[in-house]
């Protein structure tokens, strides 16, 4: 009898220590709390958002020949009629699309307005920024067989 009183007591005092304990609520997660929210995601930048002509000039990003290179953008609303067209009168067709806030554009090869006799072909990225086409080129130079390449830096004004 002794020992089912034991085991009564045993579990009775168990059950009350329990049941009296102070149940704390876990801590909150204050980790959301203090995480910024992301930064949305730049506006879709459309062709007709640049249609018009743009007076640009790209300068390169290294070496020791930092002169920029003068040219007109004639942008369209859509993806036929862009070009490039240079001081010289050389006028370059573009192929173009529309990349989120960005448009990217591709030359043909043709005759280099930097270094005499050579070929070059066009890549280039450029986005609207506080009311300026600003972006980079990719010039690659056909020298005989083997490429060069040069990396630019462009940013260009709408034309009245």
């Amino acid at each position: 009898m002794h020992r089912i009183a034991r085991v009564a007591f045993v579990g009775s005092t168990i059950l009350l220590v329990a049941s009296c304990a102070k149940s704390e609520a876990p801590p909150a997660d204050t980790t959301a709390a203090m995480t910024p929210a992301p930064a949305p995601a730049p506006a879709a930048l459309s062709l007709a958002d640049v249609a018009g002509k743009w007076k640009m000039q790209n300068a390169p990003t290294s070496g020791a020949d930092t002169t920029p290179t003068d040219f007109v953008l004639i942008a369209t609303a859509d993806t036929t009629g862009w070009a490039i067209e240079f001081p010289s009168g050389l006028k370059v067709p573009l192929t173009v699309r529309a990349e989120g806030d960005s448009i990217v554009t591709t030359s043909a090869t043709f005759a280099s307005q930097r270094r005499k006799n050579v070929k070059v072909s066009t890549t280039s990225s450029m986005r609207l920024q506080d009311g300026r086409l600003v972006g980079t080129t990719t010039a690659r130079y056909d020298t005989k067989g083997a490429d060069s390449v040069l990396q630019l830096r462009g940013s260009g004004t709408r034309m009245p």
